[in-house]
């Protein structure tokens, strides 16, 4: 076999329109790969998730305001949350939003909630932000 010794890279870029911004940056040397990726959307709900990818693992810090989120560290991810703590997730509208992905599992679909999913307390939604 030909070993190839790794190649620096990086590559990144952002997408803005009338629904919010979606954005992804990564840079990797060959020992560590770092980046982050982010959304906002219209109603003001952001994600901001930075990670390290290296010989001690991967690592991630997540900012977010979504609802239905609390200050956690769940495995090696850092969940810091500006959300009130016991209000409902997202469960999304017209197949869009959180619990909106369809994937198929096996022959049956299955409907991923995410974090958040269907809310906590049976679904409280975004009644905090009017919806």
């Amino acid at each position: 076999p030909v070993h190839h010794a790794p190649q620096p890279y990086k590559f990144g870029y952002s997408v803005k329109d009338k629904h919010g911004e979606q954005h992804r940056e990564e840079a990797g040397d060959g020992h560590a790969v770092r980046g982050s990726y982010g959304f906002s959307d219209a109603r003001g709900i952001r994600r901001q998730v930075n990670y390290v990818a290296d010989k001690a693992g991967f690592r991630a810090q997540v900012k977010t305001n979504e609802p239905g989120t609390a200050n956690q560290n769940p495995a090696a991810v850092h969940l810091i949350s500006d959300a009130p703590y016991g209000h409902g997730g997202y469960a999304g509208a017209a197949g869009l939003g959180y619990a909106g992905v369809v994937a198929p599992v096996l022959v049956a679909p299955v409907v991923y909630n995410g974090l958040g999913g269907n809310g906590l307390l049976g679904g409280l939604g975004y009644a905090r932000y009017g919806y």
